[in-house]
């Protein structure tokens, strides 16, 4: 798959989306955001760390057979699979795509596995999609059962405190920023206002002892699911057909969540894609 743009800037700005569960939307964030970039005009490249289920790959792959079959040409990322048997194969895959591209946006799979955790390391921004509940609050910490105040960190939560403390170490060496985690609370919509502000609180207290941002994510949303056999997104307002304003109000959400990601400027066109 082609990417889209110009010139290489020195260094891409890494983007790793991870999360150990699956269903919170992770793959789906992560191409609406890498597709939201590149209508902004920067040069975008995706690498899928799942070989089997290849879930990234295969989304641009329907979006580049949608735009040969309708004639359409649409801003979308380069994309690979990595296939690699070890982590340094890794973060020589890296180096090499980084080289032609604004942001490098890795998909992490919904595991735990050596590669996960070399992609963890390496993130310039981190995102965590979680959905609204606490079996997906369990991922990043344990809550007391009366009280929902935590009670300890999960697994998950200590190895990406480990990564940054590693990461903080080399950065002026490495000449790269400080790692921004950030946890997205994605599917919102149907979650009873009593628990949503349990878990704000307990999301706000986990946040001051590990130090991640939260931002508000994706709300659930058929459009989503009909959406990958061709590859679309709610960018692609164009090729779309009527959309309600449900789908408006997802395209907003989309726009918010990218200006909390807080990620570097890249532009380099004046004529950049309006979101909202």
């Amino acid at each position: 798959m082609n990417n889209t743009g110009s010139a290489p800037t020195k260094t891409a700005h890494r983007i790793v989306f991870a999360n150990e569960k699956g269903g919170t939307g992770k793959s789906t964030t992560a191409v609406h955001i890498a597709v939201a970039l590149a209508y902004k005009d920067a040069r975008v490249t995706m690498l899928d760390l799942d070989p089997r289920q290849r879930t990234t790959f295969r989304y641009l792959e329907n979006r580049v057979g949608t735009m040969e079959k309708r004639g359409i040409d649409l801003p979308t990322p380069a994309a690979e699979v990595f296939s690699g048997d070890t982590p340094e194969a890794l973060l020589k895959t890296i180096a090499r795509l980084e080289k032609d591209t604004d942001f490098l946006i890795v998909d992490n799979p919904g595991r735990d596995d050596p590669f996960a955790r070399a992609a963890v390391e390496n993130a310039d921004t981190l995102v965590t999609p979680l959905n609204d509940s606490f079996v997906d609050f369990d991922l990043i910490g344990q809550v007391d059962g009366e009280t929902f105040k935590v009670k300890k960190l999960s697994f998950f939560a200590e190895l990406i405190w480990e990564a940054r403390m590693k990461r903080s170490k080399v950065t002026l060496e490495a000449k790269r920023p400080e790692m921004d985690w950030i946890v997205v609370r994605n599917r919102t919509g149907h979650v009873e206002a009593r628990n949503q502000a349990r878990l704000e609180r307990a999301l706000k207290e986990m946040s001051q002892r590990v130090g991640f941002r939260v931002s508000k994510g994706l709300s659930e949303r058929v459009i989503y699911r009909e959406l990958f056999p061709s590859g679309l997104t709610l960018l692609d307002k164009e090729h779309l057909g009527g959309l309600g304003t449900s789908h408006l109000i997802a395209r907003q959400e989309l726009r918010s969540l990218l200006q909390n990601l807080n990620l570097p400027d890249f532009a380099r066109s004046s004529e950049q894609m309006e979101l909202a």
